[in-house]
């Protein structure tokens, strides 16, 4: 099965890039970070998308709206949780990071 991926023009989201975590791990694997998130209806998941798609350092992304926690699940080889709760943060949602 081969992976979909959204593809857009990167846009720089920080005034600042050197804000943005650059501590991307040894081997260069993708990390998947999963948030428990504010993000509870289609029109928040639209206003999202934007800022989602848009980032440079986001591979892929999905929110389930179906699950209690609206888990967000962000893949990056660069981006830790602190980056991610910021961006959403600016953008208005809140969002923690889930561990199992």
């Amino acid at each position: 099965m081969q992976k979909q991926y959204l593809v857009t023009q990167p846009q720089h989201l920080f005034s600042n890039p050197s804000a943005i975590s650059t501590a991307s791990n040894t081997f260069g694997f993708t990390d998947v970070l999963i948030f428990k998130t504010n993000i509870q209806t289609n029109g928040d998941q639209f206003r999202i998308k934007r800022t989602l798609d848009s980032h440079p350092l986001i591979q892929q992304w999905n929110i389930d709206l179906e699950d209690i926690d609206c888990v967000l699940r962000i893949e990056s080889t660069h981006l830790n949780h602190n980056d991610i709760i910021d961006l959403l943060a600016k953008n208005g949602y809140y969002c923690e990071e889930l561990t199992y």
